[in-house]
Order: C-alpha cells, then sequence, then structure tokens
C-alpha cells in the first residue's frame, strides 16, 4: 500500500504537522488556564481535579463532600478513571496544585503523539500522501485541541485507541508464517495498549473481544504474504494467532486486576473496575425521556439526583451503580419498543455537526469547524473502502483492503453501545479519531478529481467551453 521510502520533504511536512498541532493544543491549554472552571463539554474536569487533590492529600479515592453522581463524603469511590487521576496527581506532586501544568503536559504528550500515530496507521492502510493529510487534520481538529487542554480522559484515551489500532494494523501486516518472536512481541504490545485504553474508559472493553475476535481470523485465514491454504491446513493455523490473543488478554487482565482487587477491599463486593455503567444505563434509559433522549436534563425539572430511587440512596457506591443496572435493564424489558425508539433518537445526537441554539458560542464553533467539515469526506472514504470491500468480497487470500476491517469495526460497534446506552456528542471523539482516516482518503480522492476536471476544462478548445 505505501512505499518503504519516505522523502525527506515529507518528512519535514510530518514535523510540521506535529509542531503545528502541539502549538494549538498548548495554546488551548493555556487559554483553559491554571483554575478548574465549568467549560462547555468539560464538567468531569472538576471531578478529576478534586479527586487529585484528595488522593495527593493521602485520604485515596474519595471527596472531601457528597459528590456526583451519588458518592457520599469520605466514602470510596470507582466511577473515576484510576490512572488518569494518578496523572494528575503526580503532576500536582510536582509542581504543586496547578491545573495549568497538568494541561500544558498533557497537551505536549498528545500534540506529539497524535499526529504521529495518526500518520503511521494511515500510511499503512493507505498511502504516504494520505497519511500526511490525516496527521494534519488530526493535528488542527478543533474537538482534539480543545480536549487536549481539559484534565479529563478524552485526550490520553483517543490516545490509546490510536496506539491499539497502530498496533494491530502492523500484526494484520506481519508477512508469511504465524507465529515467531515478532509476533508474540506485538500481541503483548497490543495488551499494553487495550490494557490502557480501559482503565482510562472502561467502555472500550466491550470492543476488546471484538477486535481479538478480528485479528485471529486475519492471522489464521488471510496472514499478510502467505500462500492460499486448504482448509484443514488454515484450522491448524488458528492455534498460533489465539494463543497471542489470549497473551493479549492475560496482560489485560493484569493490568485491570489490581484495581478489581482495591474495589472488592473498598466496598466488599465484586467490581471490576468503575462504577459508572449502571447510573448511565439508568439514567439514559430512564421513562423520564420516554421515546427521545434528553443529552442533558433541563434546569427546570427533575435533576439526575432526584431520579434516583429513595431506598436505594443509601446504598455505598458499588452497590447503587449494580442495583441501577438492574433498574435500566427492567426499563428495557418492560418496555422493548420505547427502548428502541429511544436508541434511534440518539443517533442525531451521536452524530450532531449542526449549530444549534442551546449550545454556546464555543460547542457551536467547536461542532461545525471539526466534526463539520470533515464529515462529508469521511463518508466519501467510507463509500471508496466500502465498494472495495464489497466487491472483492469473496477473495479473502488477496484482498489487503481486509486491513480497513477493524476501523469499521470499531466505528460501527463503538456508535452501536453508545446507541443503546447513553449518548453525548463528547462520546463520539474516539471514532473521531479512525474517521480523519477515511476523512483524509476521501479529501484527497475529492482533491484528485477537481483537479482532473480542472485540467480537463482547461485542454477543451475554447469554442467547445459553455
Amino acid at each position: 500500500m505505501t512505499s518503504p521510502n519516505f522523502s525527506l520533504g515529507a518528512r519535514k511536512a510530518l514535523v510540521g504537522i506535529i509542531l503545528l498541532g502541539t502549538a494549538l493544543r498548548l495554546a488551548a491549554a493555556w487559554y483553559q488556564g491554571n483554575s478548574v472552571e465549568v467549560l462547555p463539554g468539560i464538567h468531569d474536569q472538576l471531578s478529576y481535579h478534586a479527586l487529585a487533590v484528595r488522593v495527593l492529600e493521602g485520604h485515596g479515592f474519595s471527596f472531601e463532600v457528597n459528590w456526583w453522581p451519588a458518592t457520599k463524603a469520605g466514602e470510596p469511590t470507582a466511577h473515576w478513571s484510576f490512572p488518569y487521576t494518578l496523572y494528575l496527581a503526580g503532576v500536582y506532586s510536582i509542581f504543586g496544585t496547578n491545573p495549568l501544568a497538568g494541561r500544558l503536559a498533557q497537551a505536549l504528550m498528545v500534540g506529539i503523539l497524535q499526529p504521529w500515530l495518526t500518520w503511521r496507521i494511515a500510511r499503512r492502510l493507505f498511502t504516504d500522501r494520505v497519511a500526511l493529510v490525516a496527521a494534519a487534520v488530526s493535528a488542527v481538529y478543533a474537538y482534539f485541541v480543545y480536549y487536549a487542554g481539559a484534565l479529563m480522559t478524552e485526550a490520553f484515551y483517543i490516545l490509546a485507541i490510536l496506539w491499539a489500532f497502530d498496533v494491530a494494523t502492523r500484526l494484520q501486516g506481519v508477512s508469511g508464517r504465524t507465529g515467531g518472536a515478532r509476533e508474540t512481541a506485538l500481541w503483548l504490545h497490543l495488551g499494553c495498549a487495550l490494557g490502557v485504553a480501559v482503565l482510562l474508559r472502561q467502555v472500550f472493553l466491550l470492543f476488546v473481544p471484538v477486535l481479538l475476535g478480528w485479528l485471529v481470523l486475519r492471522r489464521t485465514f488471510a496472514p499478510a504474504g502467505a500462500p492460499p491454504q486448504p482448509p484443514d491446513r488454515r484450522l491448524s493455523r488458528a492455534a498460533v494467532p489465539a494463543r497471542g490473543a489470549l497473551l493479549c488478554l492475560a496482560v489485560v487482565v493484569l493490568l485491570v486486576a489490581p484495581w478489581t482487587v482495591r474495589n472488592y477491599l473498598a466496598f466488599d463486593q465484586f467490581v471490576l473496575l468503575n462504577t459508572n455503567a449502571g447510573f448511565a444505563f439508568f439514567w439514559g434509559n430512564h421513562p423520564i425521556h420516554q421515546d427521545r433522549f434528553i443529552p442533558i436534563l433541563p434546569a427546570d425539572g427533575p435533576s439526575y439526583g432526584e431520579l434516583l430511587p429513595e431506598e436505594l440512596k443509601g446504598l455505598n457506591e458499588a452497590a447503587l451503580d449494580r442495583s441501577l443496572l438492574s433498574l435500566g435493564i427492567g426499563f428495557v424489558r418492560n418496555e422493548p419498543m420505547r427502548y428502541l425508539r429511544l436508541s434511534l433518537s440518539r443517533i442525531p445526537e451521536y452524530f450532531k455537526f449542526w449549530p444549534t441554539g442551546d449550545s454556546s458560542l464555543l460547542s457551536n464553533f467547536l461542532r461545525v469547524s471539526s466534526f463539520g467539515l470533515m464529515l462529508p469526506f469521511a463518508l466519501i472514504g467510507f463509500f471508496q473502502v466500502g465498494k472495495k470491500l464489497f466487491f472483492n468480497f469473496p477473495r479473502f487470500e488477496s484482498v489487503k483492503e481486509l486491513d480497513w476491517v477493524p476501523l469499521i469495526l470499531f466505528v460501527v460497534v463503538y456508535s452501536l453501545i453508545h446507541f443503546f446506552s447513553w449518548t453525548l456528542v463528547r462520546y463520539r471523539l474516539p471514532i473521531d479519531g479512525l474517521l480523519i482516516l477515511f476523512a483524509a482518503s476521501g479529501l484527497v480522492a475529492a482533491l484528485h478529481h477537481f483537479s482532473t476536471t480542472l485540467k480537463g476544462i482547461n485542454k477543451k478548445p475554447l469554442a467547445t467551453l459553455p
């Protein structure tokens, strides 16, 4: 798909793109300042800041006062990402309780790594030109610039997802027979990337078996550079990638297990990682929505806290989360058709790209200048990829385009998870990181078509022009 050589001019362009992306993110971090204020879409930074301060003071993962969503003062919480809280506490331990230090350090890391990882994935799957365009779009994408300075998991989470797909696409490209030290190292590397993504946002755990299942199939039936194999030989080949996937999964388990133990000690019951799935599913499917999802409950109505059943408010956070999940499942079981209509109503909110009167000027600008501009080209890129996959569908042994499948799977599966649970625009940002690759391909194709058309017009005799 790409040439092994990368010209000096292209390298300079990539360095310039990375510097631009880093400068924009540092500027956004500086703009958000050294205080923790309620800004559009980043309200959770108040919680991470308060929690990091408590950890630094030796109180563990708890809040000094009653806190969102229903955590009592001084009691343990597992609602928030543990590693991100520790990152922030670590920065504060070095630079003092200065949110700006956390913002700048985060913006610097993300500014360098995000365009670079985007370029690596795109170069492997598309062309050098598409890769540079993808890196450039990632560098200036308004949502990514904004959230790079927010004291929340978004920036690192998107980075971890790109890291995981960078390794996954390398695994797909391992030539010849399966197995060997190189492939084993890649499976271990993938386990680290997936584990970090899960620790930052546990919802990613639902996609892990999908990705690993695909990679096992890909390495079993169509390994890069391998000649066609008879069916019985294919079955025997499956053992090697299956062992690799189990090794990868073991790394994920090792990264999650310490927090599972911590949660059991804190709540005296099993909590795999975080206590937020029950809250989200309960509130996201509560009858207050009726048939149409309300992204944020209006101030003149009942609050999220008031929707919690009184008889459950005495439970600790873990027991309350589990009880709310059962109630949320009950909403679905009792009114399955309402749940279906409610889930469908979440789709426009998830893909919202137009300005609205109830959004701030900043929110509208970010939405239109990022996803609004990218979406048409992403659709073009998706159409191109889908067409090649469809027409080459039976020839599994030779279709290199199969390497695009995990990206498509993530966009589809991750979107469906939020359609059927809870949706906000910022929950779509992780798929934006991969949609940018398709958008870059679509943009390059559109520019090529426009250039070709323009050259064709210029070559026509003047008398034949309308």
